[in-house]
This record gives C-alpha cells, structure tokens and sequence, in this order.
C-alpha cells in the first residue's frame, strides 16, 4: 500500500468555549494517498473548510493531529508549505498588484524553477492573459478564479487543496479546470477537493468523504454511494394509457409525476420488472424509455433528507 501522503487524525475544531461555542469539527480521522483524488463533500457549514484551513495552518485544532508529507506542522511548517497549494473561488490576492505581479511573487515565493515560463503556460491554461496586465481588484469574480488557480499549479504542488475550485467558472473553464487536475494526478500530484458539483466529483475524484455536522458520516467511491440510494427513476414518453400508468403507480405506492406526455415513477431496482410487466398487462403504451440509475447527486440530497 502506497504511504499515506495526508494523515489526519482525531481532528476537532471548536470556536469559543466549551459550554456555548461551536463546534465546527468534531473529531475526524482520514488518510489520503499518495496519487489520490479525494472529495470532501458536504452541505455549507458541515465543516469542509474549516477543515481545509487547518490542513494549511491557517487556523489551529482545538485537538488532534495533522501530518503531511510525513511531518507535521510544528517541526516541518516550511518544508510542508512548499510542497503544498490551494485554490478557492473565495480568495483573494494582492488587490492594487496586476495579474502578472501577482503571479510572478508567487512563484519567487515558492521558489519555481522557470518562473517566467511556468508562469506562461498557466496563463495560457486557464485563459488569464488577456487581463495579465490588470490589477487584481479590477477582476471578475470567475477571472480572479482562473488566477488563483494559475497561482496553484505554479507549484506543481504534490498535495493540492481545492476549496470549490470552479463555482464562479463557466462551464467551459471548469472543464479545463478538471481536465488539468486529472493531468497534473499522471504526474504524481495529490488533490483534496471540496465542491458542490455532484457531476464533478464523480468524474475526477477516486474516492469521497461526506461530512455533516462536524463529522464524516461516510467513505467510499462515487459509484459506491451512488449505489447506497436504491431508487431508479423510469421515464416513460407515452403513447396510451398515461392515465392508466399514473394510477397503477400511486396504488402501488411508487412516486409518481407527469409533465406533458411524459410520466416519471421512482421505484426501487428490483421493481422495475414488475413495473413494467404490469404496465403491459394494462395494455399500456409508450413510446420511449429512459431508466435513470442513482448518481452521486442524489445520495448526497438523500443524505440532507435523513439518510439513505
């Protein structure tokens, strides 16, 4: 087994005191290895970026342990720093610098070989040269983004930190985004992600904690969690018997919604057979049929409702 990259340990993190402050994490333990993709899911104020924030020492445990790249903070600060990155929608750089100073500090700051050159390529990446001469307060929320981000592969980090990397991005950035994350993994690098892009996660991250209230309350792949939420929904186009269709499903007790021709039931995956052969047996027609198998998106929405 590859050594863990990421070591967390019994992290617990509470602002106040401890009869009438919050408690914001609530004593998490989880590894991430070497070449790893991990997302860390959750709804707002689960504890995700507290979380992130104390994987970077911008705020302290209240208790636990962090290791990274083998060491911890308090003998390693330097030596962790250099290897490591972060990108938020929510970060801010030096506002009166332009694009290109602001960059170009970075990179002196994390001692890249090729400043100059490392610094083009990203630029050219994420579509930032454009504004490469404006000052950073100038920007638009989704520019500031594209320059964050160029500022956290500058690196070529071995542990990159992704707070909602793509929330301000169009649709066509954000694929880049993914794409160079999936790239930069070949050569070695590690990801910890946050996000709220359900489609996202699935396609970049190997594996997924979900926490809530504090606490990881699950752990596995998207395909595994996807499975946890038994419900498939059919989608009939009809051609006879809506009607029949629609009353047949709420007697059988299935969910059930119309919208013009078409007619959606949730059922559980060993229904479907028997949804469909009753459905026949009624003389019900339908032109098409879409059958939708569970996505990551819908185990976090079962989640928020109570479980799964």
């Amino acid at each position: 087994m590859t050594e863990l990259l990421l070591d967390v340990r019994q992290l617990t993190k509470r602002f106040g005191s401890p009869a009438a402050g919050f408690l914001a994490v609530d004593n998490i333990s989880f590894g991430v290895r070497e070449g790893e993709i991990v997302g860390l899911l959750g709804p707002n104020g689960a504890g995700k970026s507290t979380t992130i924030f104390m994987l970077l020492d911008l705020i302290s445990p209240t208790s636990g342990e962090i290791r990274i790249f083998g060491g911890d903070y308090r003998h390693n600060r330097d030596a962790i720093l250099q290897k490591l990155n972060y990108s938020s929608t929510y970060v801010e750089m030096a506002p009166r610098l332009s694009v290109y100073e602001n960059l170009l500090v970075m990179a002196r700051l994390y001692q890249v070989p090729d400043e100059k050159k490392e610094i083009s390529t990203y630029v050219d990446k994420f579509g930032v040269r454009e504004f490469l001469g404006a000052q950073f307060h100038t920007l638009s929320a989704g520019q500031k983004t594209r320059v964050v981000l160029c500022k956290a592969f500058l690196n070529h980090p071995a542990l990159l930190l992704l707070d909602e990397p793509t929330a301000s991005l169009d649709p066509d950035v954000a694929l880049l985004v993914r794409q160079e994350i999936l790239e930069s993994r070949t050569r070695g690098m590690t990801v910890l992600i946050t996000s709220h892009n359900m489609a996202e996660v699935e396609e970049v991250c190997d594996r997924v904690l979900f926490i809530n209230h504090g606490k990881i309350v699950s752990e596995d792949t998207p395909v595994e969690l996807a499975r946890k939420v038994r419900h498939i929904r059919v989608q009939l186009m009809m051609k006879d018997g809506q009607k029949r269709t629609v009353a047949f499903a709420k007697k059988a007790g299935f969910p059930v919604e119309e919208k013009d021709r078409f007619v959606t039931i949730e059922v559980d995956e060993g229904d479907i057979a028997y949804l469909l052969a009753s459905l026949a047996d009624q003389g019900v027609e339908y032109r098409q049929i879409s059958i939708d198998k569970p996505t990551l998106e819908d185990y976090f929405i079962k989640m928020l409702g109570g479980g799964v």
